[in-house]
């Protein structure tokens, strides 16, 4: 009989603890995900942190957290974590009344992109998993994943011998809005530079000394079209390997031309995120421009917005600048595009990709 009672008394326990833990655990857990870095490279490692919080004096069983995740952020296999055919995830907690954990996750960024796990879904339950409850948590866990820039050995011999000719023999003229000093006149100086208050104070004629401004701007342009019959404006995945390239060669030379101290730009007949225009950005060399070319990059997407030859014409503002020109295929109605940019005093160069082994860079 004793036995019976005691049964019964755990049992109505269970019940009530189970009812207990359905009813309020979920309203005392506090969750939180965020990247070890908001913005990397492809081929780089990070982490993934989550923070589970039980505010609660209750004891939960165990907690899963669950999660799509693109298949271009590896997870690396460790305890109390599952991930299904590289798009779902799960990781398992157990915690005490008021306790915090925090957990690590590797990860791999294998694919140039902007990623954001987006929502999780959270599960609690009993150790007999009789009771269940669970909730949708929206989460904001953004990545940018930009491009892999190339080794100095990786570049295009053509291309290279071109940016370092562009390095070394850029023009530099003087800027009137860059004083650096006063000096005295000498014979051929203009009239226009003498600084008269000086002039009166030290005696003799004294002329401004101006700091230089670079003048050679680079304008990279990647063609998104692999032929120029193409029909449609989506490409297969396995079509993508060249553009990934192309975008990495791009990237690659805006980034050098900028740390050269050159004016870098980059336009491409394919929109960024869910755009629908062309994406322009003329050469500009202010300290922002190369995480802004860098978070354009990584935000572009795969999609022709304009037939090529057309897209060239369209570049009006592209005037007196370095331009290459980066296509996977050259035809009689690109060079006229081309020659509609040389019309406008560009020195344009025409670079043609080829398919990468091993796919994407």
């Amino acid at each position: 009989m004793n036995i019976i009672i005691i049964f019964i008394t755990f049992l109505v326990i269970y019940l009530v603890t189970g009812y207990l833990l359905t009813k309020f655990g979920l309203k005392g857990l506090e969750c939180s995900r965020q990247f070890s870095s908001p913005a990397v490279f492809t081929g780089e490692d990070g982490e993934l942190v989550e923070v589970v919080r039980n505010d609660r004096p209750m004891l939960i069983p165990w907690l899963r957290m669950e999660s799509n995740i693109s298949p271009h952020l590896r997870l690396g296999r460790q305890e109390n974590l599952n991930v299904s055919d590289s798009r779902h995830y799960s990781s398992l907690f157990t915690l005490m009344p008021y306790q915090q954990v925090r957990r690590r996750h590797k990860v791999h960024f294998g694919h140039r992109g902007a990623y954001d796990l987006g929502n999780a879904t959270l599960t609690i339950g009993d150790v007999l998993g009789l009771f269940q409850a669970n909730r949708e948590q929206q989460m904001q866990v953004p990545v940018l994943v930009f491009p892999r820039l190339l080794e100095e050995n990786q570049l295009p011999r053509p291309l290279s011998l071109l940016l370092g000719e562009m390095t070394s023999h850029r023009q530099l003229l003087t800027d009137p809005f860059l004083v650096r000093g006063i000096r005295t006149y000498q014979i051929g100086d203009p009239v226009r530079d003498i600084h008269w208050p000086a002039t009166a104070r030290m005696g003799e004629a004294q002329v401004r000394q101006y700091d230089y401004t670079i003048h050679t701007r680079l304008m990279v342009i990647l063609n998104v079209q692999r032929t120029d019959d193409q029909w449609g404006d989506n490409l297969m995945e396995y079509e993508e390997n060249e553009i990934e390239y192309g975008i990495s060669m791009a990237a690659t030379l805006c980034i050098r031309a900028l740390r050269s101290g050159l004016a870098a730009g980059f336009a491409a007949n394919m929109p960024v995120g869910e755009e629908k225009s062309s994406v322009i950005l003329l050469p500009d060399g202010n300290p922002a421009r190369e995480e802004e070319l860098l978070t354009t990059f990584a935000r572009l997407t795969i999609l022709r917005t304009l037939s090529f030859p057309y897209f060239l014409k369209t570049l009006t503002n592209v005037e007196d600048m370095d331009v290459v020109v980066l296509s996977c295929y050259d035809s009689e109605e690109l060079q006229l595009g081309l020659n509609h940019l040389r019309s406008r005093n560009n020195r344009v160069t025409l670079h043609l990709l080829e398919m990468q082994p091993g796919g994407a860079a």
